[in-house]
């Protein structure tokens, strides 16, 4: 078989996977609940690749002409399914549906690739070699492509633009068919015009893929979009309105820089300001650095160690002007570390201990983040506390997700550990959660550092009283084989948007 054909079976593969691929992180990225996204969305291309491969049969001349003009229609659909779904996302109601749409019409069209490609091939080779070539390629491009989605196309092209490259590849696969198969062909002038149109709009797509984001991001956000970014774990936007930075992460709201001091004190100073002398302090997730702005505030605190999954973050917050000035250069002060690595693992590696231990990460929206609010991980991040040592976690909104918050209660205790849960009204997000958590008993402190723009001792010891409409309810621990905090989550918030 010709080395041009292996490459054709290849490219093909590996397109496939990654519409595949860029369908479902687009999902959990503006859904949330990852594993249902890529579940569903699994399941249904892999039903649609079946239902191409059936129709296949139906196909019965111009077999040559027929894969070519395929080609060019996953190059078109898959090459712009990034976009239009962005789209969809921001300017319709109908997002699910287009999602599934787009889903079913890629996987239906890649089904019937490989089909048509063996029927066209089977009169040059032996059925049990052709079988094997093409099977071999095809598996080997689907490796490739689970390769590069997330070390190279991500992070560096984006999903818009990663789908167009992609299209592109189809569309020069049809290109070049026109010439493998000259013979069986006949009359190609159509569809090498046909081609080169393809070719032409996806070069397009490709040139303006910012300007397709930043429409979309700007539909979707209120202010103003300064800065957006794909990474390898999230998508990550600024906007901003007059003095008022807002980050997004996923399109959930991470900060306001107008009210971002209550959320930031309310995590850091009741926890904190209960251990004088406190030294070593651990900060998982918050690669903003405005928790550790307010750790720094303690003359005694010797040393800040900083687990930030996503390097992204950490390099947008030590360099650009407007959130060092929010920060106040707190990733840069000698007394920090920084290190960029998933909190679980370098918690089970490290031998460290803290003093104190704060746990920002984002709210549950998904099992990869649920992962960091099980009874696994808090009985290994309480390995990490020095004796009388605190670890303080951020619990999402006891009034909104009323049934969330007290799992996230329930899970520290039966992690082993004294819970003393709390809360504060933080303008821009409503009444928001902490719980406090430590092997002995804790007191609420009676000082405070003096230049806080909020917290006073009095308003400290308020903040453990909780009204009727946030008392305890019933709720189950969460752990790590069953994230059933993901599921209250879900559901809570989603009770919420109705």
């Amino acid at each position: 078989m010709p080395v041009a054909l292996f490459v054709s079976v290849f490219l093909i593969a590996a397109c496939g996977l990654i519409y595949e691929l860029i369908a479902g992180t687009l999902a959990s990225y503006l859904l949330g609940d990852d594993v249902f996204q890529f579940s569903t969305i699994i399941g249904c291309y892999l039903f649609a690749m079946g239902i191409g491969s059936y129709l296949s049969r139906f196909i019965k001349r111009g077999l040559v002409a027929q894969f070519v003009s395929i080609e060019l229609m996953v190059g078109l659909v898959g090459g712009f399914s990034s976009s239009m779904l962005f789209v969809a996302f921001a300017y319709t109601e109908a997002f699910r549906l287009i999602l599934y749409v787009v889903v079913i019409l890629v996987g239906t069209l890649v089904g019937l690739e490989i089909p048509l490609l063996i029927r066209i091939l089977k009169e040059r080779f032996k059925f049990s070699e052709l079988i094997s070539q093409v099977l071999t390629f095809d598996y080997l491009g689907a490796l490739g492509a689970s390769l590069l989605f997330p070390i190279l196309l991500v992070p560096k092209l984006g999903l818009v633009r990663s789908a167009l490259v992609f299209g592109i590849l189809n569309a020069a696969v049809a290109f070049w068919s026109t010439f493998l198969f000259r013979e069986q062909l006949g009359r190609h002038q159509a569809l090498r015009a046909g081609c080169f149109v393809t070719l032409a709009l996806l070069a397009a797509g490709t040139v303006f893929a910012n300007r397709i984001s930043s429409t979309a991001d700007n539909a979707l956000y209120a202010d103003e979009v300064i800065f957006s970014r794909e990474t390898r774990y999230q998508h990550i936007v600024l906007t901003k309105w007059k003095d008022d930075l807002r980050l997004f992460l996923n399109t959930h709201l991470q900060f306001s820089s107008r009210d971002e001091y209550r959320y930031h004190e309310a995590l850091v100073h009741p926890g904190l300001a209960a251990l004088p002398g406190a030294r070593r302090v651990l900060v998982m997730g918050g690669g903003d650095g405005l928790a550790i702005r307010e750790i720094l505030k303690y003359p005694s605190v010797e040393s800040v160690t900083q687990i930030e999954l996503d390097p992204e973050m950490t390099r947008l917050f030590s360099t650009n002007p407007a959130l060092t000035a929010l920060n106040q250069n707190a990733l840069t002060q000698p007394r920090v570390r920084i290190i960029n690595d998933d909190a679980f693992r370098w918690l089970d590696r490290s031998s460290d201990f803290f003093d104190f231990i704060v746990a920002d990460f984002p709210d549950p929206t998904n099992y990869s983040i649920g992962k960091l609010f099980t009874t696994t991980f808090y009985r290994l991040a309480a390995k990490h506390l020095s004796a009388g040592g605190l670890m303080v976690v951020q619990s999402t909104s006891p009034l909104f997700a009323r049934q969330s918050y007290w799992c996230i209660v329930e899970t520290v205790k039966q992690a082993g550990l004294n819970a003393y849960p709390y809360h504060v009204y933080v303008p821009s997000f409503g009444e928001w959660g902490y719980v406090l958590a430590s092997q002995v008993p804790f007191e609420a402190p009676q000082q405070l550092p003096s230049n806080l723009r909020f917290l006073s001792a009095r308003n400290v010891a308020e903040m453990f009283v909780f009204p009727n409409d946030m008392t305890p309810v019933q709720a189950e621990p969460n752990r790590l084989n069953d994230q059933i905090l993901v599921r209250y989550y879900d559901r809570e918030w989603k009770e919420i948007a109705r």
